[in-house]
């Protein structure tokens, strides 16, 4: 993540959004655990160990990431692409390298022409091995396609992609989204964020729809997206927070006018008081004390906060892979 959320917004009522729970949704939830995130972030924390401490990009731990990811994926029977990205010239790798992959798979079922994306960046900063920030999206994001399954009973294709060189200006998802074409462009129903979501003091934030342009609200159909989520996120008994968007791997696509939407618990920021009364603990502490440091390790997860958010993408997900209904 690059900002903080705190004080970008005000805890909603619960939302009202449309039923999301079909068959679907109600497997996928029943079969997704943080224990089995857990697993990845795991492995995650094994491959910065290895990796002097990190898995910033360019670097051999973000290269180890990358492998671990399509091990994964290609275990539960996904095709997996590596579509190489161009790094800026003042963060070409210390070999020379000036290019480096992300991670793209897409279901085998599902309409090609109404694709729901997912995202979630793989690298860290350097200065640690990055276990909240972003392993948890990229460990909710495996968890979620694992049980998912590469063919599942779904009427639009649900694609997930593992960005490389986030912290370093959102680099991989740019150059992800400028390289497709205009019809494969226009052939994303939406994308959907996901950038830390275990802050041991986490909140619970939903980004689109919020805000008074394109930038910070999203194109037209974001808040829909976001109403989904908000209702997941109460559906596992907490009030979430709608803010802004604050400039991530969601930048491209907002600016490619596809409607997008985000999950986050923020980062250095601080509890509020109402926040704190919606949600447990104290004003003034800090959502992740670790962030963007060497003790953002596995110890700094929290395993609540990234069950709740674990169950709500995946309700998420299954709704916008089974809806009739397009976006308002």
């Amino acid at each position: 993540m690059a900002l903080s959320a705190c004080g970008s917004g005000s805890p909603a009522p619960t939302p009202t959004a449309p039923a999301v729970d079909g068959q679907l949704g109600r497997q996928l939830k029943d079969a997704v655990t943080d224990a089995g995130a857990l697993v990845h972030l795991q492995e995650l924390q094994t491959i910065a160990d290895s990796n002097g401490g990190n898995r910033a990009s360019p670097s051999p731990g973000y290269l180890a990431s990358v492998e671990y990811v399509s091990g994964v994926l290609r275990a539960a029977g996904f095709e997996v692409e590596t579509p190489e990205y161009q790094l800026s010239r003042r963060h070409v790798g210390a070999d020379g390298r000036t290019t480096l992959p992300n991670v793209v798979t897409q279901t085998r079922t599902g309409d090609p022409a109404h694709v729901v994306v997912i995202g979630a960046h793989l690298d860290s900063v350097e200065e640690g091995p990055g276990i909240v920030d972003d392993g948890s999206g990229v460990a909710t994001l495996l968890e979620i396609a694992t049980r998912l399954g590469p063919s599942p009973a779904v009427r639009n294709a649900v694609r997930f992609g593992f960005w490389g060189s986030e912290e370093t200006g959102a680099q991989g998802s740019t150059g992800y989204v400028t390289s497709l074409s205009d019809e494969a462009r226009g052939a994303i129903m939406l994308y959907l964020n996901v950038d830390m979501v275990a802050s041991p003091g986490g909140g619970y934030f939903v980004q689109g729809g919020t805000g008074d342009d394109a930038s910070s609200a999203g194109p037209p159909g974001s808040a829909a997206v976001g109403d989904v989520l908000a209702a997941q996120l109460a559906g596992t008994g907490v009030t979430p927070e709608r803010i802004k968007f604050v400039g991530d791997d969601e930048t491209p696509f907002v600016e490619a006018g596809i409607p997008s939407a985000g999950a986050e618990n923020g980062d250095s920021g601080r509890r509020t008081e109402e926040q704190a009364q919606a949600w447990g603990g104290h004003a003034g502490e800090v959502y992740d004390p670790c962030y963007h440091s060497a003790c953002d390790t596995i110890r700094n997860v929290n395993p609540v906060v990234l069950d709740r958010y674990l169950h709500a993408i995946a309700g998420t997900v299954a709704h916008f892979a089974t809806t009739t209904e397009p976006l308002p």
